[in-house]
């Protein structure tokens, strides 16, 4: 089981950006897909951007319709450190919310071993 940890969250005003951490630690990333979602106050958690682990590739989805998450959402790693980022910048108050990280075996397969979260608190 891998133990995850995100950091880097916090309050920051519309058309700010903050980078997101995720750090594992126990038997660490290996060959596994890294996730990133987010849940607001009373909605779904929803996915956004995932990265592969072993190739580096990367997968984005919009967490709003209508408005691209790329660009805006960047999903990257650093082996040495065992971590995964999420960087978000043009943050808007509909990005309010707990962002979250899991892994999963490969994309498309369920994620698990979620980390604890960290508040993004987007103010207008």
């Amino acid at each position: 089981q891998v133990h995850l940890e995100e950091s880097g969250g916090g309050l920051v005003q519309e058309g700010g950006s903050l980078r997101l951490s995720c750090a594992a630690s126990g038997r660490g990333f290996s060959n596994v897909e890294v996730g990133w979602f987010r849940q607001a106050p009373g909605k779904e958690r929803i996915f956004l951007c995932s990265i592969n682990w072993k190739t580096g590739s990367t997968y984005c989805r919009d967490p709003v319709k209508g408005r691209p998450v790329q660009g805006r959402f960047t999903i990257s790693k650093d082996n040495a450190k065992n971590t995964v980022y999420l960087q978000m910048n043009s943050l808007a108050a509909e990005d309010t919310a707990v962002y979250s990280c899991a892994v999963a075996s490969a994309l498309g397969f369920p994620f698990g071993d979620w980390g604890q979260g960290t508040q993004v608190t987007v103010s207008s």
